[in-house]
């Protein structure tokens, strides 16, 4: 084995010539030199933290990854009790929708409104030229206030129904309890509310109510529903019946031949409550019909015209 070595001082090279061994030992020297260095520097690095241990890598990898799992286990729950939350509101609007649908088919039946331009058996038809945006997702927060939306409306709606419903009760019973209509089932007026001629002294006289004419024995009918208050002779009026209808306004019905109610009964409008008669002071059969109102008489024809 040969090694040349250049000097550059005296510009020339010289030429050595190693033995066999003397080379083979040498190259090891050398191979081992190098592998200490590489050895030391490794060990350098790895004490410096630049080189982890790859166990210890793989345990903070698989931290790193559970906790990732908590977190994605947590998203879910808190997604779910978001979709649960959702779901009982839609439950409750569900609810509220039922009892508004009953409530109106209740007030349509009340103020006898055509079922059929209210039905709410079907859902209500609608539509509109409107186009859908390209690209628009509904996210949980815009569902949020939409649900919020709807059911501030669905409260609105039941308030404005719940006063519809107490108007229209509050008018079917004022048509009830306030006088109106005829109270005879047969007959004709034989004379008016107001000043008239006595037809027993020939003198003028303040006529209190208005008389039906009509055949005895036929129908006396209430013209309002009430309590009956009076139901015997009565001094001038014959067999008598009176109706306390409420808010003031009572009815007197006079000359009966029968009567066919009793003190404290409730009476219908347009029940049979008793017969026309010729009790009392009445020159034929027909029917005295008195409305009084607050205790006063007032004239009966107003009411008999509604």
């Amino acid at each position: 084995m040969n090694v040349i070595v250049f000097s550059r001082r005296l510009g020339r090279a010289r030429q050595f010539e190693l033995g066999r061994p003397l080379a083979m030992g040498v190259s090891i020297a050398v191979v081992l030199a190098v592998l200490s260095i590489v050895l030391a520097a490794g060990v350098q690095l790895g004490r410096s933290g630049l080189v982890k241990d790859p166990a210890a890598q793989v345990g903070e990898w698989g931290v790193r990854l559970e906790e990732q799992r908590g977190q994605v286990l947590k998203t879910r729950r808190e997604l779910q009790d978001r979709l649960d939350a959702l779901a009982g509101r839609v439950g409750q609007m569900n609810a509220r929708m039922i009892r508004l649908d009953a409530l109106g088919r209740r007030l349509t039946e009340m103020a006898n409104l055509d079922k059929g331009e209210f039905n709410f058996d079907s859902e209500p038809a609608v539509g509109g030229p409107e186009g859908l945006v390209e690209g628009a997702v509904a996210t949980s927060s815009d569902l949020t206030v939409m649900l919020d939306d709807l059911a501030h409306q669905i409260r609105d709606r039941e308030r404005q129904l719940s006063v519809l419903e107490s108007l229209i009760s509050t008018r079917n019973l004022s048509q009830q309890i306030v006088p109106g209509g005829r109270p005879v089932a047969k007959g004709w007026i034989s004379s008016y509310y107001g000043l008239r001629t006595d037809p027993f002294t020939g003198r003028k006289a303040f006529h209190r109510g208005v008389d039906f004419a009509g055949p005895a024995g036929s129908e006396v009918v209430a013209v309002a529903s009430g309590v009956v208050t009076y139901a015997k002779e009565r001094f001038g009026y014959g067999t008598t019946v009176e109706v306390n209808h409420g808010d003031g306004y009572v009815t007197r019905y006079g000359h009966n031949q029968k009567v066919l109610v009793a003190v404290g009964d409730t009476v219908q409008k347009g029940q049979s409550i008793a017969l026309i008669g010729s009790t009392g002071r009445s020159t034929g059969p027909h029917l005295h019909f008195e409305v009084l109102r607050q205790g006063r008489a007032v004239d009966p024809m107003s009411f008999v015209r509604r």
